[in-house]
């Protein structure tokens, strides 16, 4: 049965305000009655739990508050150009949420370039960039702190010609894709799948589940949707559900689905294939669309742990391919402590591909007021970055979630999406690759290819000797980007070893790969040694780069190696 709502939540309240004073983005109404908005929210429980036998659900999401949705907002810089940023993860939430609650994060809640995203760099542009596209190069022979061994790092910048204040995303065709199963039911800052239920504490939104913050962030979204955009929605649980048809906005009562949306509730299992396969679906019958005014894209917001259906990571990543080659896109979206990066982190390895992980829905909220667009407009595909030398080849990159794809001519990347910038920095803007000498030759050729996003291709070459004194950053920007990528292999070794370790006294599991169960925090040696020796060359590296963000990263090895 399902719990009705006593009081209207604040976030309703704060959604019908500003919709109906105009403070978020709506047509222009005729005159009085001209216009019927509708309200065709087509999902009831009770109907869902008949047609999938009676099942019953778990806890209730319970009233929901403080989610309002965001009022439009401008952008802070529309003096310069925007930056670009790789596809993939778009931050490291999830490692800095178990780390700071005594949990020992995955492999994959870690990142380069979800690292990468909480920064900005100096690319290294000497000159405007005229194009969609301009790459920039820098490099730099640096010492490793803990082996002494010299690394040639050469990095690319990722600029771009769009000015900030002539960017605009196209009209969009989105479909949310929702999660209801049972584990969204569970409490926000808890391991659901723990037979001992350990819970996070000090958290924004302890107390609340995972069905409330999903709600509450899909109602932060739909203030960002306007005129000319379609929306609908789907939700699965150990089936999928119509919840709402794609719709054009202006003809639909928005507060009135957003009062449905903060009323879901979580029951079932999780048949992520199921709800993937019916957004899909949504999108599928509109046809071809022209690129050039329209973006087709799911939003997909879950805790990632499938338990029915085929929840094969070759299954759903095939999925998420399959819709790239059509031009629909997916946004992947995090929820909870207990959230499990490593699907999602191998779903977003795909043309058009990017994902978030929510520890706040205040957080989530302000995230989107600044960068909703930017999440829903891919600008660069297939980026290919081919390496001629004699000298020196690439041997590894950081910063893409396709770098496991670089031989040692090619680099890949599948997508850049358009992100902030400030004071000539860009947020996310660089990538790194570490190069290996061949013979003293110095002389290189870069050679940039690319596509728009209506399929037009360019070009880019540039030639320059690789001269790179020994400890002498050209710019801020690699320098920031060899401390970042240092730190996060140093914390990814230690991750790979301790859970290796642990994995003979691991206990209970359950049917799903997926289904996450939490690790206790532990550093055993030599990686607490190794953590304190780093941790001085870290913090004198943020005082020559004079970045105070970098403290979160001090901080985090502080609490491993105190």
């Amino acid at each position: 049965m399902r719990h009705l709502r006593t009081e209207l939540p604040i976030a309703w309240l704060a959604f019908a305000f500003l919709w109906g004073c105009g403070g978020l983005h709506e047509s222009p109404q005729g005159p009085p009655g001209s216009t019927t908005k509708k309200d065709d929210w087509s999902f009831s429980p009770s109907s869902a739990e008949d047609s999938r036998g009676n099942a019953t659900p778990t806890l209730s999401a319970g009233p929901s508050t403080g989610a309002a949705a965001p009022t439009p907002t401008t952008p802070t810089n529309t003096g310069g150009t925007i930056g670009l940023a790789a596809g993939g993860a778009k931050d490291a939430n999830n490692f800095r949420e178990n780390i700071a609650n005594d949990y020992l994060p995955l492999t994959t809640d870690i990142t380069y370039e979800g690292v990468f995203y909480d920064y900005y760099f100096d690319t290294g542009a000497r000159a405007p960039c005229p194009a969609l596209f301009c790459p920039s190069y820098a490099p730099m022979l640096s010492t490793d702190p803990l082996s002494q061994t010299q690394e040639p790092y050469l990095s690319v910048g990722l600029n771009s010609g769009i000015k900030e204040s002539d960017f605009a995303r196209k009209r969009l065709n989105l479909v949310v894709v929702l999660d209801i199963s049972g584990s969204m039911g569970s409490a926000f800052n808890s391991y659901y799948y723990d037979q001992a239920g350990n819970q996070v504490a000090n958290t924004e939104d302890a107390g609340k589940s995972k069905m409330a913050i999903a709600n509450e962030s899909i109602v932060a979204m739909l203030g960002h949707l306007r005129a000319g955009d379609r929306f609908g929605m789907v939700l699965f649980d150990d089936t999928g559900y119509l919840a709402k048809p794609l719709s054009p906005v202006e003809d639909t009562d928005m507060q009135a689905i957003a009062g449905h949306i903060l009323d879901l509730e979580a029951m079932g299992g999780t048949n992520m294939e199921a709800g993937y396969k019916l957004g899909s679906a949504m999108l599928a019958e509109l046809g071809a669309v022209d690129p050039a005014n329209f973006e087709d894209r799911i939003i997909f917001l879950t805790d990632a742990m499938p338990n029915t259906g085929d929840i094969s990571a070759d299954s759903l990543a095939g999925m998420v391919a399959s819709n790239a080659l059509a031009r629909i896109f997916t946004t992947f979206i995090g929820i909870g402590v207990d959230f499990n990066s490593s699907l999602i982190e191998l779903l977003t390895k795909t043309k058009g591909a990017n994902y978030y992980s929510v520890h706040g829905s205040q957080e989530f909220k302000e995230r989107l007021d600044e960068e909703f667009d930017f999440m829903v407009t891919p600008l660069v595909f297939d980026l290919k970055l081919a390496l001629q030398s004699d000298g020196l080849a690439i041997k590894e990159v950081f910063g893409s979630p396709e770098a496991n794809l670089a031989t040692g001519q090619l680099l890949f990347v599948n997508t850049l999406f358009p992100s902030k910038a400030e004071g000539g920095e860009s947020k996310g803007g660089i990538i790194l690759a570490l190069l290996e000498r061949m013979s003293a030759a110095n002389e290189i050729n870069l050679s940039a290819s690319y596509e728009d996003r209506n399929g037009v291709a360019a070009t880019n070459d540039s030639d320059f000797s690789y001269l790179a004194p020994l400890d002498q950053a050209p710019n801020l920007g690699i320098r920031k980007a060899v401390l970042l990528v240092r730190y996060v292999r140093l914390v990814k070794a230690w991750i790979v070893a301790e859970r290796q370790a642990a994995a003979a006294q691991a206990g209970a599991t359950y049917g799903s790969e997926w289904e996450r169960q939490s690790l206790p925090l532990v550093v055993s040696e030599p990686y607490r040694t190794q953590f304190r020796a780093f941790a001085s060359y870290f913090k004198t590296e943020m005082a020559a780069i004079g970045d105070e963000a970098l403290a979160q990263e001090a901080k985090i090895l502080d609490r491993l190696a105190p």
